[in-house]
């Protein structure tokens, strides 16, 4: 269904996973490059949007960083959902700076091998969750929301790969899902610098959690204490909370 945000237009017909909450939330938590260590303004900003979908994350990316100096690359493997992303770029104000992969992340990653092209500031992911339990029958959701061709191994071994030593990567991911990212995470060299629960009303359980990775080379010898934090999006009466507004505001067209 088509959806309209502040800045930009969303059509997700050809989606396995339309626009959601969960993306609204990464794209507007995500931890993106500002500026330098010095305060000042670089030459070129690189960002990796992973499975990007509709171009969802990419459109906020670029909205927040609002820099022309800005480059974003979205990679997608399915037809439909490529094809959404591409006419979304293209109709958005930020269309010279988005550009779409329509390949998996396992070929880009290697091309930027082969290339030798620079690595990515930052690095936005909803990734592909459920690793077991009933799929749909329609394939291309089922591919959108289970691990058949994108397991957390897989994908943080790629994001350790494509992430600058000084990157941040941001995830989001279901609270059932967190034992087995983080026994995929101890195989590599990245680890959790910020983390923030998600909870739909105050009264129930965690649902998601965001997650937001560095190299564990770019940190001191002891590592800094994790960032938390906890978000609840609705106070039980059909109304975002106050601190979903104000996470939200700058893209929700009625906030």
């Amino acid at each position: 269904m088509p959806f309209t945000f502040k800045q930009f237009h969303i059509d997700d017909s050809h989606c396995g996973m339309p626009v959601s909450t969960d993306g609204v939330i990464l794209g507007a938590w995500a931890k993106l490059p500002i500026t330098t260590d010095e305060n000042k303004p670089r030459n070129r900003y690189r960002i990796l949007d992973i499975g990007a979908g509709s171009g969802l994350l990419s459109l906020m990316a670029v909205q927040r960083i609002n820099n022309l100096n800005t480059d974003v690359i979205a990679v997608e493997l399915d037809d439909g959902a490529a094809q959404d992303c591409h006419f979304n770029f293209e109709q958005s104000p930020w269309h010279s700076q988005l550009r779409v992969q329509h390949q998996s992340i396992q070929q880009f990653a290697d091309e930027i091998a082969r290339s030798g092209s620079a690595l990515f500031d930052a690095i936005i992911c909803n990734p592909p969750y459920f690793e077991n339990g009933p799929q749909s029958d329609a394939k291309q959701r089922a591919t959108a929301r289970h691990t058949n061709t994108l397991n957390f191994e897989t994908l943080l071994t790629h994001i350790q790969q494509l992430l600058s030593a000084n990157g941040t990567a941001s995830l989001i991911i279901p609270i059932q899902s967190e034992l087995g990212f983080l026994a995929a995470l101890s195989q590599t060299e990245l680890v959790i610098t910020a983390k923030t629960t998600i909870c739909t009303v105050e009264t129930k359980a965690t649902s998601r959690l965001l997650l937001a990775l560095k190299h564990r080379s770019a940190l001191s010898k002891q590592l800094p204490k994790l960032i938390s934090s906890n978000l609840i999006i609705s106070d039980g009466k059909g109304q975002y909370t106050e601190a979903m507004k104000q996470l939200c505001r700058d893209f929700y067209l009625k906030l």
